[in-house]
């Protein structure tokens, strides 16, 4: 896989809004992304992702992210910029930070997190109405990103 840009669906679509970027992601394959672009639905597997992981020079990566706001919120922020967990909770808990690390890249590729407050995190194949709401805003905020650069 030699795309310029990586977009990652993360979450578990089971759990309701956790799987945010799962949904995301289905929805950009349909609609059609850029030239040099990669989009793939990880879900909890994220060391699916390492493959891709080796060549892209930008990765967006979509995923609910609990910050305090009313669900449904946007957040757009470097990967830099999120705490980094000092242990791995187990064999499934491997990140994105670790998984970069995996890879035989002397550089990282620049990573933003387009992260969407969840309202449920109940068993659910849907997202709750806020972050149903939302999803359009996600989508047109990945294809600018892939725009600017």
């Amino acid at each position: 896989m030699d795309e310029r840009n990586l977009v990652l669906g993360l979450g578990n679509p089971l759990l309701g809004d956790e799987g945010v970027g799962v949904h995301a992601a289905h929805a950009l394959i349909e609609a059609g992304c850029p030239d040099n672009t990669a989009v793939l639905d990880i879900g909890t597997a994220i060391l699916e992702a390492l493959p891709a992981l080796e060549t892209a020079e930008r990765v967006i990566v979509i995923d609910a992210v609990k910050a305090g706001e009313a669900p449904g919120t946007i957040y757009r922020m470097p990967f830099d910029e999120f705490a980094k967990k000092p242990t791995i909770a187990s064999m499934h808990g491997f990140d994105l930070d670790r998984t970069l690390a995996l890879t035989r890249r002397s550089q990282p590729p620049e990573v933003m997190v387009i992260g969407v407050e969840p309202g449920s995190l109940d068993w659910d194949l849907d997202l709750s109405p806020a972050v149903s709401e939302a999803l359009p805003t996600v989508l047109a905020l990945v294809k600018k990103e892939l725009g600017n650069h």
